[in-house]
């Protein structure tokens, strides 16, 4: 198992006003993209962030190779509770999150697990 910052390029977060958060997943090339797309459940991310999978909003931008998920705030930004005023450390959560590895190529052309 890989971590998902090893696969991309950057996975960052930050607030998305005082209620929610964003996290922002960049891959970088179009291969990378639909390999996390694919591989990243949004149950999954929704599990990671303990929220309830329908409060998880998910974007796929595959022009900027970016996906990115929006939740909700567990306390109000700037809160006496609030322990990450910019939201930035969320992404770490994610980052290294294992993610099932993307396929190699032999040099028959054909695929197997990444070791």
């Amino acid at each position: 198992m890989a971590r998902l910052a090893d696969q991309v390029l950057k996975v960052r977060s930050k607030n998305a006003g005082p209620f929610w958060v964003t996290v922002d997943v960049f891959c970088g090339t179009p291969d990378a993209y639909e390999h996390v797309r694919a591989a990243l459940k949004t149950e999954t991310v929704a599990t990671l962030f303990q929220q309830p999978s329908q409060l998880v909003k998910r974007f796929d931008i595959a022009e900027l190779r970016v996906i990115k998920f929006s939740f909700p705030r567990p306390v109000v930004q700037g809160s006496r509770a609030d322990r990450d005023m910019h939201g930035a450390q969320w992404a770490v959560l994610l980052a290294e999150m294992d993610l099932q590895s993307r396929p190699a190529a032999t040099e028959s052309g054909l695929y197997r697990d990444a070791d």
